[in-house]
């Protein structure tokens, strides 16, 4: 009996104990309901967000994340419950304080960790009666595009000073000098190289213009390797027989490429000019073309002093040129290689450099071969071209090797 009386009090306040929580979890789950409901959005507020297409959050009175959408936690701008950077915030206490919009360009950084940042176009309004609206828009590409652009008509009016003041200078001196006909002719040969500077330098950025606005995708056809190569060696003929450098040509390869050829011609001249221009007179610029594994490959040899591994890392940006003093003699612009590389990138292809200091370089230009043809024929790369010297007094040609040559542009095609 003693035992049946201690379970049945026990079981008493058992059943005491479950009725008192259950009444405590229903008032409890009321004000719950009390609170989301004082958290809802004003009606059609979600719709909207949902399709405007950009980063939004809103924030309730004490800057408490009410809602946010997956691109504010990809742009970095909210963590968990919690708006991340201190910026936003201080646009949050500006519109509750003033109740005015608020619109702000902001660069912040992308994580907690690296130095990574993002720039966002943030616009901040009121949301109905308690809440604040935060859109943001990622405006990081456009804007380095718009620096890069700064920064290049900057440098492009920086080049085009010097050939500029020169001539003037030059202009000058000539007119002091009318009665002197050894300065006259000495100060006009100079104006000439200037001016000839000049027409290759706008010319050079004329070129660069129109590879930014052309549409390969759209414009391009079925374009002929060979002929490329061809037409290319026969407009670097003139600056080659003007320092008795032979071009010679290894290799065929019956793929074409789909893209521009009037691009591809002006990439390959500059890539071959380049290597005129550097290399030591009485030698030989080797050009070798093969095809493998779904890729043409061009590749051109010099017989120059090479590039260090800090130039190499430079040399295809614009205007940079690895020795300022010698490219004003040589007539360098410093946009050839910065063009060959646009060219590559808008055919879906890439550019590619090998060289040691010493030992030349070879610049290799790859593109995909155009889909739905016969594969081409694989032929070896050019015969390297032979130590400065050994041409002699030769007249300069255009050879033409045979596809079983091979030498040092093998190192070029796998650069």
């Amino acid at each position: 009996m003693l035992i049946g009386l201690v379970a049945g009090l026990i079981g008493l306040a058992l059943g005491t104990f479950g009725v008192l929580a259950f009444r405590v979890s229903e008032k409890q789950r009321q004000l719950l309901d009390v609170d989301a409901g004082e958290l809802a959005l004003p009606a059609g507020a979600a719709e909207v967000l949902a399709v405007v297409g950009r980063a939004f959050v809103v924030v309730d009175a004490v800057d408490g994340v009410v809602r946010a959408n997956p691109a504010a936690y990809a742009y970095g701008l909210v963590r968990g419950h919690t708006v991340v950077h201190k910026e936003l915030l201080d646009m949050t206490a500006g519109v509750r304080r003033d109740g005015v919009i608020l619109e702000r360009q902001l660069e912040l950084p992308r994580g907690p960790l690296g130095q990574g940042t993002i720039i966002v176009q943030v616009r901040a309004a009121m949301l109905g009666e308690e809440y604040i609206l935060l859109l943001a828009d990622d405006r990081t590409e456009i804007t380095r595009t718009e620096e890069i652009r700064n920064d290049f008509v900057a440098n492009v009016s920086h080049e085009l000073k010097t050939p500029v003041g020169a001539i003037s200078l030059l202009a000058e001196a000539l007119e002091s000098s009318a009665d002197d006909e050894l300065a006259v002719r000495r100060f006009a040969k100079r104006m000439h190289k200037e001016s000839g500077r000049l027409a290759a330098l706008v010319q050079d950025i004329i070129e660069l213009s129109r590879l930014q606005g052309a549409s390969v995708t759209q414009q391009g056809r079925p374009v002929d390797v060979n002929a490329v190569i061809a037409e290319a060696v026969d407009r670097s003929q003139l600056p080659a027989e003007s320092k008795n450098i032979r071009i010679v040509v290894g290799g065929r390869t019956d793929a074409k490429v789909f893209g521009d050829q009037d691009l591809l011609v002006t990439a390959l001249r500059n890539l071959i000019d380049n290597a005129i221009r550097y290399s030591p007179e009485n030698t030989r610029v080797g050009i070798g073309v093969r095809s493998r594994e779904g890729l043409v490959s061009i590749s051109v040899t010099d017989q120059g002093e090479g590039l260090s591994p800090e130039d190499q890392e430079r040399v295809f940006e614009r205007f940079y040129r690895v020795d300022s003093a010698r490219s004003r003699h040589t007539g360098g612009t410093g946009l050839g290689l910065s063009i060959v590389k646009h060219v590559a990138s808008n055919h879906g292809g890439e550019v590619t450099l090998w060289s040691q200091p010493g030992q030349g370089s070879t610049f290799t230009l790859r593109l995909p071969e155009m889909e739905g043809q016969e594969g081409g024929e694989e032929t070896p790369p050019a015969a390297a071209p032979a130590r400065a010297g050994t041409a002699g007094s030769e007249k300069p040609t255009v050879t033409q090797v045979p596809g079983a040559a091979a030498g040092a542009t093998e190192r070029g095609a796998n650069a």
